[in-house]
């Protein structure tokens, strides 16, 4: 596929910008090439359109389907550090909307949301090393746990996390979890990335020395590597989803306040200690 890099003008700045998403003129708006207005507003879900936009194609019911759950399961998880940092933010600047929102958006990381890019994109990397092996898809429980097992020993061999396994809460398993593998399932869904990511779920144990949960920001990672979108953008998705969760935990804030008691707690909390003393 070539790309139209646009024209250059006399002085060599360019006078024109291709692109494929939205354009618009004096009286019209055009996005992904259909009218706005009248193609697309009122017939085109959110979630469906945020996945189109990446993809540059309509997903069909059965991806906006596993796409909208992903986005669902990673809206809201109570008071994360993303809400505090969010509900924080806005009590010192009730003036910036925008700025509570960055700031709880900024808090998405390795630990928290950022999971759903990091087991993406391990999963992708392991099937992928696979296949540059010579080796065909796992056609087996039992081969698939092999090909798991083998990732999660070259990962801690690497002195690096397994993404997606073990919750700070959830120790007994992510109700997330198996609810996503059925939607999955029932939309004839369930590919690769989520079935090398149920086989690392059993493995764990063998792996890791005791048996730790798959958590839901990975296995939200694991359905949309499924869905073909760029596992480099699904940090991008996550925090999609947290926005509308940090509006609604600031809706929250302004109806029954929090934040100024978690300020107040901390700071008469505070105790001076000598940093050179033993």
């Amino acid at each position: 596929m070539s790309i139209d890099n646009g024209s250059f003008g006399t002085s060599g700045f360019r006078t024109e910008f291709p692109t494929a998403l939205g354009t618009s003129t004096t009286d019209t708006i055009s996005l992904l090439g259909h009218d706005l207005a009248s193609d697309m507003m009122g017939q085109v879900g959110f979630g469906e359109l945020a996945f189109w936009l990446v993809a540059l194609r309509r997903p069909t019911p059965a991806e906006t389907r596993v796409f909208e759950a992903v986005l669902v399961a990673l809206t809201d998880h109570g008071f994360t550090p993303t809400a505090i940092t969010a509900r924080m933010t806005y009590l010192s600047a009730p003036d910036s909307v925008q700025g509570a929102i960055a700031s709880g958006l900024l808090a998405g990381g390795s630990r928290f949301l950022g999971v759903t890019e990091d087991c993406g994109k391990f999963l992708a990397d392991t099937l992928a090393s696979h296949a540059e092996a010579g080796a065909p898809i796992p056609g087996s429980d039992a081969e698939w746990d092999a090909l798991a097992l083998h990732a999660i020993t070259a990962q801690r061999a690497a002195g690096k996390l397994v993404p997606g396994l073990g919750h700070p809460n959830h120790k007994n398993g992510d109700p997330r979890t198996p609810a996503l593998f059925t939607i999955a399932s029932e939309e004839g869904l369930l590919g690769p990335h989520l079935q090398l990511f149920s086989a690392i779920g059993r493995m764990s144990e063998q792996g890791m020395g005791r048996v730790l949960p798959l958590n839901g920001a990975g296995v939200c990672g694991a359905a949309l590597a499924d869905l073909g979108l760029p596992v480099a953008l699904l940090r991008g998705f996550a925090l999609l989803a947290r926005c509308a969760g940090l509006i609604g935990q600031l809706a929250e804030e302004r109806r029954n306040p929090v934040a100024n008691d978690i300020y107040m707690n901390v700071d008469r909390g505070a105790r001076y200690v000598d940093p050179h003393q033993d």
